[in-house]
């Protein structure tokens, strides 16, 4: 599988791509950083954010993308900017047909380190570990795409297993039901 990671934003948004499966060795394709002027007005940095990453749609070709999710800032200015890069990032996927699946920071990071508070020095080490680099990707928001692509490449059979087993379910308890129902109906006319 190959992933697209984004750990958005609008100054520095981090975007990697890994290749990998379950139980399979894991391999940094690219990483890198859109950075945009702090100074610009919002709709050209986000034009910047989507230029950028449509380059690395078309450029990698990935099977999914994978975005760390807007979860709480305490900073509202900062949290819009990055839900805005986040959907800029969602919108450029969704025009070539690519799956779009977000995940929060804890998630991310009990996938990568086994804690879902692990601090960033703990996620970019386990990062460079397991992707065998030997110089630990930066900025923090590099080494974060990196960790969200890991996350998705680990997460996502067991994801995909979990909604396969919740749709049988709700068929099973759709059909129970219309028995139930059809069952009830000859009562009443018997």
């Amino acid at each position: 599988m190959r992933v697209l990671g984004v750990d958005p934003g609008l100054t520095r948004c981090g975007i990697a791509v890994v290749d990998g499966a379950v139980g399979r060795e894991l391999t940094c394709v690219e990483v890198g950083v859109v950075r945009t002027p702090v100074d610009a007005e919002l709709s050209v940095r986000l034009l910047a954010v989507a230029d950028a990453v449509e380059g690395w749609l078309d450029r990698h070709k990935p099977d999914v993308v994978a975005v760390e999710r807007v979860f709480s800032q305490y900073n509202v200015r900062t949290a819009m900017g990055t839900a805005q890069a986040g959907g800029v990032v969602a919108l450029a996927a969704a025009r070539r047909g690519l799956r779009v699946v977000f995940h929060t920071p804890s998630e991310v990071k009990a996938a990568v380190t086994g804690s879902g508070r692990a601090d960033k020095a703990q996620v970019t080490g386990m990062v460079t570990k397991l992707l065998g680099l030997t110089t630990a990707p930066k900025p923090a928001d590099a080494a974060d795409a990196l960790a969200i692509a890991i996350c998705h490449v680990w997460r996502a059979p067991m994801r995909d297993r979990l909604a396969e087993a919740e749709a049988r379910a709700a068929e099973l308890a759709r059909n129970h039901k219309a028995r139930l129902a059809a069952a009830a109906a000859k009562r009443k006319t018997t």
